[in-house]
C-alpha cells in the first residue's frame, strides 16, 4: 500500500481514528491509529486531524510547524490513564487491584515521589492518581487511614475527602487500595495515571506546533518549581510559537500546561538536594545560565493560550519560567486549581508564571483558585487586563495551614516593573498581594484589600532579595536590584470594602482594608525627587545617606472609595463615599467626579528599568477615553455575564 509521504516537501492532511485498525498509512481511508503514529511522519505545515474518541497514549512531537487538531471539538481525547477493570473486596468499603508494573515501562507514579524546591507538604505522595468516574481521590499514607477516613477541612471540597486511596509494591506489582464509598468499582469507570506528559516532546526547539480543539486529562507530572525541568501534561520543551486553543485541560497530578523552563542538569532542584544555597541564589544562577544558553526573544516564548478551560489541576493550571516570555494568555476560564490543598509550597495558583516579560494576560475568568494569577520576577512589561477574578480565597469552614495559602485574585513578587493593571474586575476578599514594585492599576473594579505591601520581598530576617531588570522587550538582564516598594500608580479605580469574614480577621500581619490605604508613609512624586534636587557641582551631599533606598514614591488620583474602603494620606482629587456599591450596578450609580485620561505618558516609567508602561511594540496606550473611572463598559456587561 503506497504512503501519503513519499512526496517529501508538500503539505499534507494526516488522519487518525481511534477506531481504525493497525497499519493504517494516515490517509482519510486508512487512518493512524495513534495520534504519536502520526507525529512520528508529519513534517512542517502539515495538520493531523484527528477523530472523536479516547487516545491513551503520549503525543512525542518530532518536528515543528505541524497543526494537530481535532476533528470534533473535545471530541478527541488524549489521557495519560488507563482503565482498571480487575477490583477484589478487601473489606468494608476498601477494595483492592494488583497491577502488573509493565503497565507503566521505566516510569511508575506510584514509586515516584512528588518533590522539589518550594514544595512543603509534608505528607510522603507519589505522581500516581486514581479516578473514580474522572474525578480524583485523595492518598492517604497508610492502609489504615482510609478504612475509615475523616473529612479533611483543608481541602475546599471536604465531602471529597472520604474516597481515599493508598498504595504498595508487592514484587512486580503496584497493590491499590481504595475506598470507593460504597460504589462497586468492577461497575464504574476507575482509572489510574501511568503517563507522566499527554503532548510533549523530549526535544528542545520545535517551533510553531498548534494544538487544538482536544481534551487532555490526567498525567502524572511532577512538581515544577522555577528550579528544575518544568514540565506539564502539556507544553513545548524550551521552544517558541507554539498554539493551545479551544482545549479543555484537566487532573493535572501538578501542572496542566507548562510554558517553562529547560533541563539544566547542574542546577535540577539544588537547593532541596543540597540546602547550602539558598533558592533564590539558584534561580539567579538558572536565569544567568538560561542567558548564555540561548534565552533570547528570537529563540524562546511568544506561545498563544486561548479559549481553553483548564481545571482540576493540582499545582497550577498554567505555569512557566523563562519560557513563557512574549506570549499571550486570553479568553480561557480556569478555576479549581489546589483546592484540593494536598499539594502545599508555594508554586500553587491558577497560573504562575515566572519572567512574564512583555506578557499579555488578557480576558480570562480565573476563580476558585488558591491563588489566581501569580507573577513572580520580572514581570516586566506585563499587562493584565480586562479579566475577571473570583473566589480565590477558601471558602467558609476550610482550615487554613497558615496566613500564605489563604490566597488573593493576583500575586505579584519580587518585580521591578513596570507591570500594568488595567480594566480588571477583582471580586474576591483579597485582590491582591504586591510584594513588588513598579505598578499601575489604572480603571479597575475592586472588591478586596490589597495584602503584603511594603513587605514579603526579603529572604529570612531581612536579607535584601535582589531580583533582575531587563533591556526593555528584550530578554538581556540589564541589573540586578532589591526592594524599597512603591513606584505605584493607581488612576481612575473603583474601591468597594467587602464585609470582612471573622477568620479572616485572625490572619497574622494581612491588610484587611479595601484601598489604598496601605501605602500611607509612602512619598508622593513631589516629595521623592524633591530629595535628589541637590547641586550636582557638591558631590559630597550624596555620600553618607539613604536617600537611594528609602520608599518609592506614590502617585493616585481619580480614585473612588465605597463601603468603608479607603485612600492613602497623600491622594488628592479622589472621592470617599459611605454608599454601598456592587459591580452589578456600576455605572448605574457611580457618582460623577472629574478624571483625566490616562495614558503612557501620565503614568510615566517604572524607576529601575526605566521602562514606560506601554505595549511591548513601544507604543503608547490610552486608557478608557471617555474617564469614568471602573473598567471599560464592555468589561462590566461581559463581567455581568460571567457570574
Amino acid at each position: 500500500m503506497a504512503t501519503p509521504f513519499q512526496n517529501a516537501g508538500l503539505e499534507m492532511q494526516i488522519y487518525v481514528s481511534a477506531t481504525a485498525g493497525i497499519g493504517g498509512n494516515g490517509t482519510k481511508e486508512y487512518p493512524f491509529q495513534k495520534i504519536n503514529e502520526a507525529a512520528q511522519v508529519a513534517r512542517s505545515g502539515d495538520e493531523v486531524i484527528v477523530a472523536p474518541g479516547i487516545y491513551r497514549e503520549r503525543v512525542n512531537p518530532k518536528q515543528g510547524g505541524v497543526t494537530y487538531r481535532s476533528a470534533q471539538p473535545l471530541g478527541a481525547v488524549i489521557t495519560g490513564a488507563e482503565q482498571v477493570k480487575e477490583w477484589q473486596h478487601h473489606s468494608g468499603n476498601v477494595w483492592v487491584a494488583r497491577i502488573s508494573n509493565e503497565i507503566f515501562g521505566e516510569f511508575n507514579p506510584y514509586t515516584t515521589p512528588l518533590f522539589g524546591d518550594w514544595y512543603f507538604t509534608v505528607k510522603k505522595l507519589c505522581l500516581g492518581e486514581v479516578y473514580l468516574n474522572g474525578k480524583a481521590m485523595y492518598e492517604s499514607e497508610t492502609l489504615k487511614e482510609i478504612e475509615n477516613p475523616e473529612k479533611d477541612f483543608q481541602s475546599w471540597e471536604p465531602e471529597a475527602t472520604v474516597y481515599r486511596w493508598f498504595t504498595e509494591q508487592d514484587g512486580d506489582y503496584t497493590v491499590v487500595y481504595a475506598n470507593f464509598q460504597g460504589v462497586d468499582p468492577t461497575q464504574e469507570n476507575v482509572e489510574i495515571n501511568v503517563r507522566k506528559h499527554c503532548f510533549w516532546s523530549p526535544q528542545k526547539g520545535l517551533n510553531d506546533i498548534t494544538l487544538s480543539g482536544f481534551a487532555v486529562r490526567q498525567a502524572a507530572t511532577q512538581w515544577a518549581p522555577p528550579t528544575t525541568y518544568q514540565e506539564g501534561m502539556i507544553g513545548p520543551n524550551w521552544a517558541k510559537g507554539w498554539i493551545f486553543e479551544d482545549l479543555e485541560v484537566s487532573d493535572s497530578r501538578c501542572v496542566g500546561v507548562s510554558l517553562g523552563k529547560y533541563l539544566q542538569p547542574n542546577n535540577e532542584n539544588r537547593w532541596v538536594k543540597k540546602f547550602y544555597k539558598d533558592g533564590t541564589q539558584s534561580e539567579r544562577e538558572a536565569i544567568c545560565q538560561a542567558q548564555y544558553e540561548g534565552w533570547t526573544k528570537e529563540n524562546i516564548g511568544s506561545h498563544i493560550v486561548r479559549r481553553c478551560h483548564i481545571f482540576n489541576c493540582g499545582q497550577a493550571g498554567i505555569a512557566g519560567h523563562l519560557g513563557a516570555v512574549f506570549s499571550t494568555i486570553e479568553d480561557n476560564h480556569i478555576h479549581h486549581i489546589n483546592h484540593r490543598q494536598d499539594l502545599i509550597g508555594v508554586e500553587n495558583a491558577g497560573v504562575k508564571i515566572h519572567a512574564p516579560i512583555d506578557l499579555i494576560f488578557r480576558r480570562n475568568i480565573i476563580h476558585h483558585c488558591t491563588r489566581g494569577l501569580w507573577l513572580d520576577w520580572q514581570a516586566q512589561g506585563t499587562r493584565v487586563t480586562e479579566n475577571l477574578f473570583h473566589s480565590n480565597v477558601p471558602p467558609i469552614g476550610t482550615k487554613i495551614p497558615y496566613h500564605f495559602q489563604v490566597g488573593e485574585d493576583l500575586y505579584v513578587e519580587v518585580s521591578h516593573g513596570p507591570t500594568l493593571i488595567d480594566n480588571n474586575v477583582f471580586l474576591s476578599d483579597f485582590a491582591a498581594r504586591l510584594s513588588t514594585q513598579g505598578l499601575a492599576f489604572v480603571h479597575n473594579y475592586i472588591a478586596g484589600s490589597f495584602t503584603q505591601v511594603g513587605k514579603g520581598t526579603d529572604n529570612g530576617e531581612n536579607v535584601p532579595r535582589y531580583t533582575p531588570y531587563h533591556v526593555p522587550h528584550q530578554t538581556e538582564v540589564a541589573g540586578w536590584m532589591t526592594f524599597m516598594h512603591g513606584d505605584a500608580r493607581f488612576y481612575n479605580n473603583v474601591f468597594v470594602q467587602q464585609p470582612m469574614r471573622e477568620d479572616f480577621k485572625e490572619l497574622p500581619d494581612t491588610n484587611l482594608v479595601c484601598g489604598t490605604i496601605p501605602y500611607s508613609g509612602y512619598p508622593t512624586v513631589e516629595e521623592y525627587f524633591k530629595a535628589f534636587d541637590l547641586d550636582p557641582t557638591n558631590w559630597g551631599n550624596f555620600f553618607g545617606t539613604d536617600r537611594f533606598y528609602g520608599k518609592l514614591p506614590v502617585a493616585a488620583s481619580g480614585n473612588m472609595y465605597f463601603n468603608g474602603a479607603k485612600p492613602f494620606e497623600g491622594e488628592e482629587n479622589c472621592c470617599v463615599s459611605s454608599q454601598n456599591i456592587d459591580v452589578l450596578s456600576l455605572q448605574k450609580l457611580l457618582p460623577k467626579i472629574h478624571t483625566q485620561t490616562i495614558t503612557t505618558e501620565i503614568l510615566g516609567e517604572a524607576l529601575q528599568p526605566e521602562q514606560k508602561f506601554e505595549n511591548a511594540d513601544g507604543t503608547p496606550i490610552i486608557f478608557n477615553k471617555n474617564t469614568q473611572p471602573g473598567p471599560l463598559q464592555e468589561v462590566i456587561s461581559w463581567t455581568i455575564k460571567n457570574l
